[in-house]
């Protein structure tokens, strides 16, 4: 770097940490307790997984699990580098490689695809193999393939989706699915309801597509955009809480009706929360709309009272969201709540009998250095300038996107600006109207039964194997007939071979 950079970077360098980190025998003691945990690991849980949970972070690369991280230290009041995470908690973490059978840097229908159907696919589309060719309608009919929660449902468990984005948005719809096109809503928000009928569980957004056309919103009356979508008259919403007006079902649209629920008296939920997708949680009604981690609980409260299990999907889509449009605190701030989420699932389940997985579809092209102090806000300025153009930056920057500024001819001068406010957009190398997913591996956290079986760096779609294979649900079970009396399982050699070979076969 520059000497005038490397001044100003000397300069501020000098950050307060605890006087404890100054002894080694702190690095020392705090060592050898992790070395202590990790030795116990060695007596793998091979109990039947009863319940099996799927946290997909949407767009929650590597970057965004650490600056998620220090952001909930931040919050808690501490420098936020030694914080831990949930996620951190989880005793196997593995790499998933996310690349769609035709695209390097993949989108998330068809990653979605992978990690609830077991077969990589083409982007755009979900819910169907890679011989199903994206926006082209007469490649979907015997090229569908099934997803975890459809196996679940069959072997007798409650099912849930809960998400942060509308219900029939990628991630969730590849769970019931079948569509070449990720865009086309009409289709998807039928096949909700009717290609795996009694989904137990359903919270998130959309309103706006099951309700007929220019039907005014419930919530917001007077706003013509919120108005119901559908061209064939129908209401969907109507039409679900018919079928479900004797067994327990019930629809919500707010926090308050949902928190009134007892989930002891209810067998089935459908809560749509926005026309659209929920607002960022930074912005949330907390009067009126649920967080995540508040879904979450009623979801799983619900989900346990079948003695077979349950199987859920949760999903903290706008961490997307937020990335895309460069905005990065509404993106770390989502990644913050999922995480609560997690938190709230692991009071309300056991790793005796619930494996849960926690991951992503894709990364972004978000990164954060500039050699930051300790403790240095997550969203604050690098401690040097550029010693090209003599101007500040920030930590927080995108290889490309709405982020990119140039003003009187030279990069803007961030040092005037409100670094802090919720949608700023940080700058990018590139101009975009919205940021890019990103290519590289994302991580897999795992915890519970068979936890182990996630390990090293794997296709992304081994991912649902490895959930089915643990909660004995799906087409491979051989190594369920041997279960000891001790309720473990003693896996037969057929069965271990088949899920290997699941695991390579992607082509």
């Amino acid at each position: 770097m520059g000497n005038t950079a490397f001044s100003v970077f000397i300069e501020k360098a000098v950050a307060y940490f605890p006087v404890q980190e100054k002894d080694p025998q702190f690095w020392n003691a705090w060592a050898q307790r992790t070395l202590k945990i990790a030795l116990t690991r060695q007596s793998l849980n091979r109990n039947r997984a009863k319940n099996l949970i799927l946290f997909l972070g949407d767009g929650m690369g590597v970057p965004t699990v650490t600056a998620a991280r220090i952001l909930k230290g931040q919050l808690n009041g501490q420098s936020g580098e030694e914080t831990v995470l949930e996620m951190d908690k989880f005793p196997f973490v593995s790499l998933a490689k996310t690349y769609n059978t035709n695209a390097q840097v993949p989108d998330s229908a068809g990653t979605a695809t992978a990690y609830l159907c077991g077969v990589k696919a083409n982007e755009g589309t979900v819910g169907v193999s890679a011989a199903a060719v994206r926006s082209q309608c007469n490649t979907t009919q015997g090229n569908e393939v099934t997803s975890i929660l459809q196996w679940a449902k069959d072997a007798g468990k409650s099912v849930g989706i809960v998400t942060t984005t509308r219900v029939n948005h990628a991630t969730p719809s590849a769970a019931y699915a079948h569509s070449v096109d990720r865009d086309w809503y009409s289709d998807n928000e039928i096949q909700l309801f009717e290609n795996i009928p009694n989904i137990d569980v359903v919270m998130g957004g959309g309103r706006k597509y099951m309700f007929p056309k220019n039907e005014s919103d419930i919530e917001y009356p007077n706003v013509a955009k919120h108005s119901g979508t559908r061209k064939d008259g129908r209401n969907l919403v109507q039409e679900w809480t018919d079928k479900m007006q004797n067994k327990k079902g019930y629809y919500v649209w707010n926090k308050n009706q949902l928190l009134s629920l007892n989930p002891n008296n209810v067998e089935y939920l459908l809560g749509l929360f926005e026309p659209g997708d929920l607002t960022y949680d930074l912005e949330r009604n907390k009067e009126t709309d649920p967080s995540l981690t508040e879904m979450v609980d009623v979801a799983i409260k619900i989900l346990r009272k079948n003695p077979n299990g349950f199987y859920l999907l949760v999903e903290g889509g706008r961490i997307d969201h937020g990335h895309h449009e460069g905005k990065a605190k509404q993106a770390l701030h989502e990644a913050v709540e999922m995480d609560r989420a997690i938190g709230r699932a692991d009071l309300l389940t056991s790793a005796h009998d619930t494996l849960t997985v926690v991951t992503a579809d894709h990364s972004h092209v978000f990164s954060f250095g500039g050699y930051t102090s300790r403790g240095n806000t997550i969203f604050g300025l690098a401690p040097m300038v550029s010693d090209i153009d003599q101007k500040p930056f920030t930590s927080i920057l995108y290889g490309n996107g709405p982020g990119y500024k140039i003003v009187n001819g030279v990069r803007e001068n961030v040092s005037t600006i409100d670094l802090q406010e919720n949608n700023y957009q940080a700058q990018a190398a590139v101009p975009l109207s919205m940021e890019t997913h990103g290519g590289e591996d994302v991580a897999v956290f795992a915890k519970g039964p068979l936890a182990h079986l996630l390990n090293g760096v794997n296709e992304q779609n081994y991912i649902p194997h490895v959930m089915a294979y643990a909660g004995c649900i799906g087409k491979n079970r051989d190594h369920c007939m041997s279960k000891s009396a001790a309720g473990h399982f003693h896996p037969t050699f057929a069965g271990v071979v088949a899920l290997v070979t699941i695991s390579r076969l992607v082509y």
